[in-house]
């Protein structure tokens, strides 16, 4: 080359890296600022509820809780990918030194597949020239022919090289799923009961399942659209070298084109989709659906015309200078196959596009998931309560629900293996005593345990030395002996039973026909009440822990089935600090010590006797029992 063309050639790749920067800005500062995504304040949970109860009952200013999208976030890429980059630390597989020698190896293969799509277009022009060489001779091109069946046979999404990619792809993958799905469900465990109280199950389940589009994402970005981008920058250069800067403009001119046909027309029918996402749960999709469509035909219709402009110019360009003799006939072969190499990658540039807006539309509710923040979380002093003894004191604590006062400078002490009952009208704030000593809420005042305020102590340690039978039993659709080793899972079968017996429900799981091998049902619901609070105290005996909450554990029993529970809660407070709520009082008679609350305070305190001997609030309930109970009888 002259010096003036070798200008010409530098020129030319000055511009058109200029080129490929300016499409680049464009991508990354096409922006539409909004704020899509706000911290959710959550409303009050109802005191009269259970503790573990999910209603709301009695609390009507509540605010719908994380109220599903109904517009288009309008947000760049680059935002996006900011904002989805909270997921990136569970999609590597940093756990498995095997799996990240995998990623290494896919990306060696894909590197290589990107040289054999070089190489294909090559070989079908020096196939083509060998056969059109005219010098009076037969020439058949037996190795060159070999040759590019055996690229071909390289090539491609069925080629042998990709298909040995997906194939190790695979465990990543599954890495990744069961990283990610484990990560949002210690999540959502670990997010206060304000939000539990308010959830509505199905979106939080949907929210779960999305797991697997951010990994779709994360395959589709990495195996589809990054080699897209090379295979584009490929194309520019391989044309203006082996061609000419005419080739590479027209190349990088459609290139620009359809990807910005695809990006605005896209941007459009995020709308529709979005709509369509949302009136699918509703089972009400049929017309957004069809808007979603036309929209996606346009697109197709659009990019097709593009891209055929291209290929337009590029062959007249090539037949003028074949016809001329300035090129051989093998470089218009090798065009058009290349060309039509090219439009592979432009056309899945459109495809995922859609997939991976469709991706992101729904893992949106995961995102908003992951950013939910614990109300209530461990102090950065917090340190773990190793050993406890099971004194627990209230002092000055005060709570409240939404502006609604729910205790007042309540104070009282529970002894190590005693028993407390608490005892009022409905939202005189039993629950709540619960709930602040389970730290499930922060209060004021102080709550101690063993002398260790409760949030200067981490709350799993705090946690693992409280027991809970709740007045609703659920329980997993698996075996009884699963069920009941969930309480412990370094239990052994002789401890499983000796719990059980202790429970007093050992004799009547053996009468069933599987034993402990038994499956429950969903939720439990093949056993009867009094059979759930049984293997709910034996969950408790299991776990062992020093303080024990009863929240209503009879009150929906019959009296013969309230004699065996009664049974087993005796065996289960030997030893331990026992807090009670009931509201049937003869439940509760010998109880060390019986708080009569009213309105968030105590009003009457002592045992059974000293109780009735006051003739105060509890004798007043009392008697009206009796009273009921007469009627009933």
């Amino acid at each position: 080359m002259t010096k003036w063309e070798t200008m010409e050639i530098v020129s030319a790749s000055i511009r058109l890296l200029l080129f490929s920067l300016m499409v680049g800005l464009y991508m990354i500062k096409f922006v539409h600022k909004s704020n899509p995504h706000e911290t959710v304040e959550f409303g009050s949970a109802s005191e009269v509820a259970g503790l573990l109860s999910g209603s709301n009952e009695g609390d009507d200013s509540a605010p719908e809780p994380w109220i599903r999208p109904t517009t288009t976030p309008e947000t760049s890429w680059w935002e996006y990918v900011s904002s989805y980059s909270l997921f990136f630390p569970y999609l590597w597989p940093a756990k498995s030194r095997r799996l990240q020698i995998v990623v290494v190896i896919c990306f060696l293969l894909l590197i290589v597949q990107r040289v054999v799509n070089v190489l294909v277009p090559y070989q079908v022009g020096v196939v083509t020239d060998t056969l059109s060489w005219d010098n009076g001779e037969i020439q058949i091109p037996w190795i060159q022919i070999a040759v590019y069946i055996f690229y071909r046979w390289l090539q491609g999404s069925t080629g042998i090289l990709d298909s040995i990619r997906s194939n190790l792809w695979i465990s990543v993958s599954q890495y990744s799923y069961m990283e990610l799905s484990t990560a949002a469900f210690e999540h959502v465990h670990s997010l206060g009961l304000d939000f539990h109280m308010n959830k509505k199950m199905g979106e939080v389940l949907s929210a779960l399942t999305k797991g697997n589009s951010i990994n779709t994402f994360l395959e589709q970005v990495t195996f589809q659209v990054l080699p897209m981008i090379f295979d584009m920058a490929i194309a520019v250069g391989y044309f203006l070298i082996a061609f000419d800067a005419y080739y590479a403009l027209v190349v990088a001119i459609v290139t620009f084109c359809y990807v910005y046909v695809t990006v605005r027309i896209a941007q459009w029918r995020a709308e529709m989709r979005r709509q369509m996402v949302n009136a699918s749960r509703q089972e009400d999709a049929v017309n957004a659906e069809w808007h979603s469509l036309y929209a996606q035909n346009l697109m197709n219709i659009s990019q097709n015309t593009v891209f055929i402009l291209g290929l337009l110019i590029t062959c007249f360009i090539a037949a003028y200078q074949v016809s001329t003799g300035q090129r051989p006939v093998g470089q218009f072969v090798t065009l058009l196959t290349y060309m039509a190499q090219l439009q592979t990658p432009l056309t899945f540039f459109g495809t995922f596009f859609r997939y991976i807006q469709s991706a992101m539309i729904n893992a949106e509710r995961l995102l908003e998931l992951f950013r939910q923040q614990p109300s209530v979380q461990d102090e950065p002093f917090a340190v773990p309560l190793e050993n406890c003894n099971g004194s627990i004191t209230f002092q000055d604590v005060s709570f409240s629900y939404n502006s609604k006062p729910a205790l007042q400078n309540l104070s009282f002490h529970c002894k190590p293996a005693t028993t407390t009952a608490l005892v009022g009208e409905s939202g005189g704030g039993k629950s709540t005593i619960f709930r602040l000593l389970f730290r499930f809420y922060n209060a004021g005042g102080r709550i101690l345990v063993d002398g260790h305020d409760v949030q200067d102590i981490t709350i799993a340690s705090l946690r693992k030395h409280i027991g809970i039978v709740p007045q609703d039993t659920v329980l997993f659709n698996e075996t009884l002996m699963y069920n009941l080793k969930y309480a412990n899972q370094a239990a052994t079968d002789e401890d499983v039973y000796n719990a059980c017996k202790a429970a007093c429900i050992h004799d009547k799981i053996l009468a069933f026909p599987e034993g402990y091998e038994t499956k429950v049902g969903d939720r439990g619901l093949r056993l009867s009440g009094g059979e759930k609070q049984r293997i709910a105290i034996a969950q408790t005996i299991l776990k062992n822990p020093r303080i024990i909450m009863l929240d209503e554990a009879t009150a929906a029993l019959d009296s013969e089935t309230e004699e065996h529970i009664q049974e087993a809660l005796a065996a289960l407070s030997r030893g331990r600090t026992m807090l009670i709520i009931a509201h049937r009082l003869s439940t509760i008679a010998t109880a060390d010590n019986i708080l009569v609350l009213n309105e968030g305070q105590i009003v009457e305190s002592g045992t059974h006797q000293e109780l009735l001997a006051k003739n105060g609030k509890y004798t007043s309930m009392w008697n009206k029992q009796i009273k009921a109970q007469k009627a009933a009888d």
